[in-house]
C-alpha cells in the first residue's frame, strides 16, 4: 500500500512540474483542481476558469505575511486572481523576487471563508515537487472531477496521501548498495546508499572506520554527523555557508576520533531544493537574511525532517549517537524518532566575510551553538 501511496503523490508531482493540472481529493471527497504557480501557463490557467468555479491564488502563511495579506484561514491563504491579468496576479503572489521593484503590487485581501482542504495539500504537493509554494487552485462537484480525470487523463491523488508522503517514504527507506570508498581524511570508509519504494532521491551513509580499519560498531553510542546535501557548498565550494567547512570537517573529525558514522541526506538548502535556494539567494544579495529569505518564498525557516536519517541508523543497527552537530534541533528530532543522543558535540568553524551574516542570523535567529 505505502508503494501505490508514495507512487500517486511523485506522480501528481511530476505533472506539477510540466505544468499539468491535478486533481486532489480533500479527506471528504471534496476534489480541487490545482496548478503550480511557477509552472502555470495562461492556456492552463484559462482551463481553470473556465470550470466556471471561482479561481483563486493560494500560499502559505509565510508567503501571505510578507505580502501584508490577512491570516483568514488555517494552513494556507486563497486570494482573488482579478479578470485582467491572472497570470501575472498569480505570478506576483508567488515569487518574491521581484516584490522589491514592484512595491505597490497589492493590496491583498485574503478570502474569509472556509478553503476547501485540498488547497493546503496542494501547497505541500508543490513543495514536494521543488517549487514555488503556491497554487491556482478551483473547487469541483465530484462528478466534474471524475469527467475531467477520464476526459484528459489527469493525475488524481488524495490529501491524506501528500499529508502522509514523507513519514511513509521515510519508513520505506532501504539499503540498495554498498562499496568502499576512501576518502581524503578517511581512507577506511564505506558508502551505504538507501532509497525509498517510490525510488526517489537516494540518502548515503558513510560508514568511517578507526584507524586500524574496522568499522564503527552498532548499537553505539556512535559519533555521527547528519548533513544535508549542499550542491553549492559541498561541490563547488561557495563561501556563502559553511556546509563544505562542515563536511569535510566531520569526515576528519569522525576519523580522528576512532571512526563512526556520516549521513549526507538529499535535502538541499534547509528542504526547500536547489531552485528555491538560488532564489533564496537572491534574496540574500537584496538584504534580507537566509531565515527571512525562506519565509519570503512562502517556506518555514527550516523545512527539513530527520526521520529518514533515523530510519537509516536503525537499519544500519545504531540506536544511540554521539551527535557532532551545532543545531540542537537535529538532537530533539532524534531523539522523538528513537534514537537516542547521549552527547551534542561542538561542530562549527571560522566566519569568512561572505557566510559572516548567515551565521550570525543560524545563532541568533535558529539557536544554533557557533
Amino acid at each position: 500500500m505505502s508503494f501505490v501511496l508514495l507512487n500517486a503523490v511523485e506522480r501528481a508531482a511530476a505533472a506539477l512540474r510540466r505544468g499539468e493540472p491535478v486533481l486532489v481529493d480533500g479527506p471528504d471527497g471534496s476534489p480541487v483542481l490545482i496548478l503550480a504557480a511557477e509552472t502555470a501557463t495562461r492556456t492552463r490557467l484559462a482551463a481553470l476558469t473556465g470550470s466556471g468555479n471561482p479561481v483563486h491564488g493560494v500560499i502559505t502563511h509565510a508567503r501571505a505575511m510578507t505580502l501584508k495579506a490577512r491570516l483568514y484561514t488555517d494552513g494556507v491563504v486563497a486570494l482573488d486572481l482579478g479578470a485582467d491579468d491572472p497570470l501575472a496576479r498569480l505570478r506576483t503572489l508567488a515569487d518574491p523576487t521581484n516584490d522589491l521593484a514592484s512595491p505597490l503590487a497589492g493590496p491583498f485581501t485574503a478570502l474569509r471563508q472556509t478553503l476547501p482542504e485540498g488547497y493546503q495539500a496542494g501547497v505541500k504537493l508543490a513543495k514536494l515537487a521543488g517549487l514555488l509554494p503556491a497554487l491556482a487552485a478551483t473547487g469541483l462537484s465530484r462528478d466534474a472531477a471524475h469527467t475531467l480525470e477520464e476526459t484528459q487523463r489527469l493525475e488524481r491523488v488524495g490529501a491524506e496521501s501528500i499529508a502522509a508522503y514523507d513519514e511513509t517514504a521515510a519508513r520505506s527507506l532501504k539499503a540498495v548498495s554498498q562499496a568502499r570508498v576512501p576518502l581524503a581524511g578517511a581512507e577506511h570508509t564505506s558508502i551505504v546508499a538507501f532509497r525509498a519504494s517510490d525510488g526517489g532521491p537516494e540518502h548515503l551513509a558513510f560508514l568511517i572506520g578507526d584507524k586500524d580499519g574496522n568499522p564503527p560498531a552498532p548499537p553505539g553510542p556512535v559519533l555521527a554527523r547528519l548533513h544535508s546535501e549542499c550542491f553549492t557548498g559541498d561541490l563547488v565550494g561557495s563561501l556563502k555557508c559553511d556546509c563544505g567547512d562542515q563536511l569535510r570537517g566531520a569526515i576528519r573529525t569522525i576519523a580522528e576520533h576512532g571512526g563512526g558514522v556520516l549521513l549526507y541526506l538529499a535535502q538541499e538548502g534547509r528542504g526547500i531544493g536547489l531552485m528555491n535556494k538560488l532564489r533564496a539567494y537572491q534574496l540574500q544579495d537584496q538584504g534580507f537574511d537566509t531565515i527571512e529569505a525562506n519565509e519570503r518564498l512562502g517556506f518555514d525557516a527550516d523545512e527539513r525532517l530527520f526521520l529518514p536519517a533515523a530510519t537509516m541508523l536503525q537499519i544500519l543497527g545504531f540506536t544511540s549517537v554521539r551527535l557532532l552537530t551545532n543545531n540542537p534541533d537535529k538532537v530533539a528530532q532524534l531523539a522523538a524518532h528513537g534514537i537516542t543522543v547521549t552527547e551534542r558535540v561542538h561542530h562549527a568553524f571560522p566566519p569568512n566575510r561572505h557566510n559572516a551574516q548567515y551565521l550570525q542570523t543560524k545563532r541568533v535567529k535558529a539557536g544554533h551553538d557557533l
